[in-house]
């Protein structure tokens, strides 16, 4: 296999020309370069630190892989075969690339991570936290339902989506500053919230949606404080923002869950979600 078969490009338009069709046809496991690809397109590539970068592998006229790149952030790839990833490694670093990281479901990352050891010397190091994807199948809502109601966020609960969202990203330890300021430009701006209140009006728990991508939609995220855990609040906005993705129009609807965490991956099982494929995450140290 060629270099030459992958074809990039710091167009996104050109990019889902190629690759659109073969994206949508298998959303769920395309659901970051779908998402990601859609961020880049509505929000313009000037929003982003450095210019994406994006990629198609097409064999006999086929696309059969892609890869996007939006540093500093991890590089995301599509599932790949171990060669089309030693391919794909052996190209970026003929031309200077340096990806700090890559992500992807297990196999693909793990066979660019050695692939990108042996063209470039760099160590890869697995991070500790690994996800899994699901897909939702029948939803079953929770019953019984904690006693309150669900409220979605408006425009005038933007302070409330900020703050919940800063305690979402601190309790995963994600390394993001989210502010009045700050918040245009993060992952979290775009999405549509749910909060799960009390009788009494006080919020207890949150969940996200992200928009409608190529009939698919990414639950993203979930979150109750630690102290008010164990009453079911988590599960009830969970199967109402999951509600709300099928209204919208959804076909699918997936969500990564931390494989570490029993407590979330049973909960999700409960409301109908089904394990698709575990992801994982490499760093790339330099030697």
């Amino acid at each position: 296999m060629r270099s030459s078969d992958w074809y990039l490009t710091e167009d996104v338009e050109d990019f889902l020309a190629r690759a659109g069709g073969f994206l949508r046809a298998r959303p769920a496991e395309h659901v970051m370069q779908l998402t990601w690809a859609e961020r880049v397109r509505t929000r313009g590539r000037g929003a982003f630190e450095r210019t994406p970068l994006f990629g198609v592998m097409e064999e006999d006229g086929q696309v059969s892989g892609t890869f996007y790149h939006l540093a500093p952030r991890a590089l995301g790839l599509s599932p790949l075969t171990p060669e089309q990833a030693d391919s794909l490694a052996a190209r970026l670093a003929d031309l200077g690339h340096s990806p700090a990281a890559v992500g992807a479901d297990h196999d693909t990352a793990t066979a660019f991570a050695e692939a990108w050891q042996r063209h470039t010397g760099a160590t890869p190091k697995l991070r500790d936290v690994r996800v899994r994807l699901y897909r939702l199948g029948t939803l079953t809502p929770p019953e019984p339902h904690p006693e309150g109601r669900a409220r979605v966020l408006g425009e005038r609960d933007l302070d409330q989506a900020v703050f919940w969202c800063g305690e979402f990203a601190k309790a995963v330890g994600e390394d993001v500053t989210i502010d009045a300021g700050t918040w245009p430009s993060t992952r979290y701006a775009d999405k549509r919230y749910t909060l799960w209140e009390t009788p009494d009006g006080i919020p207890v728990s949150i969940a996200g949606m992200n928009p409608l991508i190529g009939g698919q939609i990414q639950v993203d995220i979930v979150y109750t404080p630690a102290h008010l855990r164990g009453h079911g609040y988590a599960a009830a906005v969970s199967a109402e923002v999951s509600r709300a993705a099928l209204a919208a129009g959804a076909q699918e609807v997936v969500l990564f869950a931390d494989r570490s965490n029993p407590t979330s991956n049973a909960l999700y099982q409960r409301l109908g979600y089904r394990p698709l494929s575990d992801w994982s995450g490499y760093d790339f140290v330099s030697t």
